[in-house]
């Protein structure tokens, strides 16, 4: 018996699971050099499931990869095997060719199964066409290669479960972007954390439904000080497809989630330190202002 408590803690102890969110990118439309197109990672144990895939995706995962000196061999390009788009956007998509290809040059010998709206289907198809002469060159070339790893396996978004596997599951809820129809947030479950992915929305009933007592909220927001200051028409566009920092502190009172990451900032001159005491001035608990390649527990 004396044996046999410390073995069940090591067993215990063994399978825990370890759930981290990645910002690989936290930008917007705008070019900052500083902060990438919008793309996360939900990385549990050993396997990386991405969260939309702006401009520069796979090297910014590469950034923290084990390949080029990062902790995480899950981020290592051929390992990159599925991917979760909130909506069609550019600057949450426009990764999609380098996140098709890349990988699979490295060394990807799996399908990448891919989730989204059901234009993204249309748009992987579009990738393969465009890129069909390259693609042909390696596999028929003498460049080594397999014929597998530039393959998709895409499935469209409705509401619910989308994806379950041993790590986590995925869930899918539509949120309200303006007039962009398909467009969704997401909530992963693992076995020691759930995170929420707002996507690109204004105020939403949804996300709200299914961000109660998450660990993680990842929310967009914009200057709540700095819409003041905009010309009227783009009030109106901004009002309809975001979230303001009041709006987004009014959400985190309500659902009390673990951490709240904010992401996808559209600071209008304002500096992270003035986001956040617009947040915090109606919202007492934690708050994080996203940086690329920032780690999350």
């Amino acid at each position: 018996m004396k044996f046999l408590l410390p073995l069940l803690f090591f067993i215990s102890f063994s399978s825990l699971t370890d759930t981290k969110l990645l910002i690989l990118g936290s930008g917007t439309p705008n070019p900052n050099p500083e902060r990438f197109g919008s793309s996360y990672a939900v990385l549990v144990d050993e396997t990386a499931y991405l969260v939309d895939f702006g401009p520069g995706v796979v090297r910014r995962a590469s950034a923290l990869s084990s390949n080029w000196g990062g902790s995480f061999e899950a981020l290592n390009p051929e390992n990159l095997e599925y991917a979760f788009l909130t909506h069609i956007h550019s600057d949450h998509s426009a990764g999609l060719a380098d996140l098709i290809l890349t990988p699979w040059v490295m060394g990807r010998n799996k399908k990448l199964k891919l989730f989204g709206p059901k234009e993204l289907g249309k748009m992987a198809m579009n990738v393969l066409d465009a890129y069909e002469k390259d693609i042909n060159y390696r596999v028929e070339g003498s460049q080594p290669s397999n014929s597998i790893g530039y393959k998709i396996d895409f499935k469209d978004l409705k509401e619910g479960e989308v994806y379950k596997d041993s790590n986590i599951s995925v869930e899918a809820f539509p949120v309200n972007h303006g007039g962009l129809r398909n467009s969704f947030g997401f909530r992963f479950k693992s076995k020691d954390k759930t995170i929420i992915f707002s996507g690109d929305t204004g105020p939403s009933k949804k996300l709200e439904e299914y961000s109660y007592n998450a660990d993680i909220l990842v929310h967009e927001v914009y200057s709540e000080e700095g819409f003041l200051k905009k010309t009227e028409d783009w009030q109106i566009y901004h009002k309809a497809h975001h979230t303001s920092t009041l709006e987004v502190a009014k959400l985190a009172k309500k659902v009390k989630p673990g951490k709240l990451v904010l992401s996808h900032i559209l600071f209008w001159g304002s500096s992270p330190v003035e986001i956040l005491r617009e947040v915090q001035e109606n919202y007492k608990g934690k708050v994080i202002i996203a940086e690329d390649l920032m780690v999350v527990d």
